[in-house]
């Protein structure tokens, strides 16, 4: 019996990724004997701890005529991803600037930019998706990226390293979305679902996804038999009433969108959690670890020191006849 999907902390994990100052000592585990004996990564790995190997992203069936993937063109910059557009690109730019990071764009049009606080460094642009295949390419080094995207296009590739997996935005569940009427009124948990009698090989569960990686491992996994998954690019929540599909497999947030349009959540039907996550590139550790270590170091400082501020907060008092008083807290 495969065991339930359980995402970033899967089985296929290597290494367990452990938060704040313990996450890059293994990466001279990681490493050939000569490199990791650098001074670079010694100090890397007495401040940091333990990263986890995660899956990559192209579906087999993408490169079916390619056994081996090709090298990157060699290069001298380190390059960093990050979504370009949508919500997720607006947090990602948030983040970086509440860790003191500017990224600098001379023109809007452009897919190219620079963070002058970290000389050297390349930030491009690109869809999430792209974020993705190109971190396993090795045509970028790092990239941000949503944890839902990563699992989605990843296919169990261990060069591709998850360094912090807690970046604490776009945070998100991708869950089954089940109308609440007709022959589903009563359906509230996994289990009634999966024993619906009417699932056959001619009339099979359709569910309408943009997941469709994550979506045929799961259902495998829970035992379901008769799925058909179906694709839309948008507007999943209107496939049920239309009759094109019984049920939808989407990111949720709020969960109001499903509240509107006669759909609900049950138990057993979520299937991932995602935040936004910080991925490297294995083979750049491995071979350009004095370029590549340097700036992971700085960028995980920086985004630890963030988040570990925003658990406390600052005030200023003032009262009548006494001097303003400074407090602080969590």
């Amino acid at each position: 019996m495969l065991q339930p999907y359980t995402g970033l902390r899967n089985q296929q994990s290597l290494l367990l990724c452990s938060p704040g100052a313990q996450r890059c000592a293994a990466v001279a585990q990681l490493l050939p004997a000569r490199a990791a004996a650098s001074p670079i990564v010694q100090q890397c790995s007495r401040r940091r701890g333990c990263l986890q190997l995660a899956c990559s992203l192209i579906r087999r069936d993408d490169v079916s005529t390619v056994t081996k993937l090709p090298k990157p063109m060699p290069r001298d910059s380190i390059r960093l991803g990050l979504p370009s557009k949508g919500r997720m690109a607006e947090d990602t730019m948030q983040l970086l600037k509440d860790c003191a990071l500017s990224v600098y764009k001379p023109n809007p049009r452009q897919y190219v930019a620079s963070i002058p606080q970290i000389p050297g460094v390349e930030v491009w642009f690109q869809r999430a998706s792209d974020v993705v295949r190109k971190l396993r390419l090795g045509d970028i080094d790092l990239g941000i990226v949503g944890y839902d995207m990563f699992s989605e296009i990843g296919d169990e590739d261990d060069d591709l390293v998850v360094v912090h997996e807690d970046l604490d935005f776009g945070h998100c569940h991708l869950a089954l979305g089940v109308p609440t009427t007709g022959k589903f009124a009563y359906v509230t948990t996994l289990e009634q679902l999966r024993a619906m009698d009417c699932w056959t090989a001619e009339m099979p569960l359709r569910v309408v996804t943009g997941y469709h990686a994550i979506a045929k491992r799961w259902f495998k996994q829970q035992g379901f038999e008769h799925v058909a998954l179906l694709t839309a690019d948008g507007a999943l929540e209107a496939a049920p009433a239309m009759g094109c599909a019984d049920i939808i497999l989407d990111l949720v947030s709020t969960g109001v969108t499903l509240k509107e349009n006669n759909l609900r959540e049950i138990e057993g039907g979520r299937i991932l959690d995602s935040q936004g996550v910080l991925v490297a590139n294995r083979r750049s550790l491995l071979e350009r670890p004095q370029q590549l270590l340097p700036v992971l170091h700085e960028l995980l400082e920086r985004l630890d020191a963030h988040l570990k501020a925003e658990q406390f907060y600052s005030g200023h008092i003032c009262i009548a006849g006494c001097q303003c008083a400074i407090f602080a807290g969590c």
